[in-house]
């Protein structure tokens, strides 16, 4: 029997990845990766195979249950085995699922923790999430409901937040603004989208609940996260410089 890890790529620059998770990758029989990782850190597991398993909005997926069901079959048949997943496995990456179907099976796992694309997305801003005398709680959450699942109270608890960072939600942007709205916070409260965050082609909009679904039509391509809070105000011309991505081989210090 194998063992499988769960690992974070991170969120979507290559040189942003662990130590340790290029240790892992480097040693993989079999890689199974969502949609959004960067080739070069698929690159990394160059003696493994490769099996793209990845989730996009309103395009062909993979169901979760085939997923949950090759990794314990993989477990069988390889010593090292890797679910290679984008940001951190632990945040919105149904890491949950994986780990139940592992552990039902007999089957070893670690997880490998990632860059949570909530920490890149402050680092683009130039913004602290914790900013003092402003904001003491930061929200993770997401509006997206899967199937089978209900809303939940997501827009009262984003409300009841001193900052809030909202996955997968840039394509609902009018909706979530709405939503907020009704749960009390002001037309002006300060917003940002930021999408492909630590990537050269990044995008940084400042926003107000009142411009949020204006804002987020600008963003060309995802993914996106929604940041919203008091810790933004006065925030539009305070975007980090460009960070300079380093090839990954350099980062690990390889030829």
């Amino acid at each position: 029997m194998g063992k499988v890890y769960l690992v974070g790529a991170g969120p979507g620059a290559p040189d942003l990845l662990t130590l340790r998770a290029a240790r892992v990758l480097g040693r993989a029989d079999i890689v199974f990766h969502d949609a959004l990782v960067h080739p070069e850190v698929i690159a990394l597991a160059s003696r493994a195979r490769i099996v793209a398993v990845g989730k996009r909005c309103s395009q062909i997926s993979t169901d979760q249950r085939f997923i949950n069901r090759a990794l314990v079959e993989a477990a069988h048949r390889h010593d090292t085995v890797v679910r290679l997943k984008g940001g951190d496995p632990m945040i919105f990456g149904r890491a949950q699922e994986e780990i139940d179907a592992l552990r039902a099976a007999g089957v070893e796992f670690e997880v490998v923790p990632g860059v949570t694309a909530a920490l890149s997305a402050s680092a683009e801003l130039g913004l602290s999430l914790t900013r003092r005398g402003v904001s003491r709680s930061v929200l993770l959450a997401t509006p997206r409901v899967g199937v089978d699942e209900q809303p939940g109270q997501w827009a009262r608890a984003v409300a009841s937040a001193d900052t809030a960072v909202l996955y997968m939600g840039s394509g609902e942007a009018d909706a979530i603004a709405a939503a907020l709205r009704a749960a009390g916070l002001a037309r002006d409260c300060p917003a940002a989208i930021v999408g492909r965050a630590s990537l050269p082609d990044r995008q940084v909009l400042h926003a107000t609940l009142g411009t949020l679904g204006e804002q987020a039509a600008k963003v060309e391509r995802g993914p996106a996260l929604v940041i919203v809070g008091e810790a933004l105000r006065g925030s539009t011309a305070a975007s980090a410089p460009a960070g300079s991505e380093i090839p990954i081989s350099a980062a690990l210090g390889r030829r």
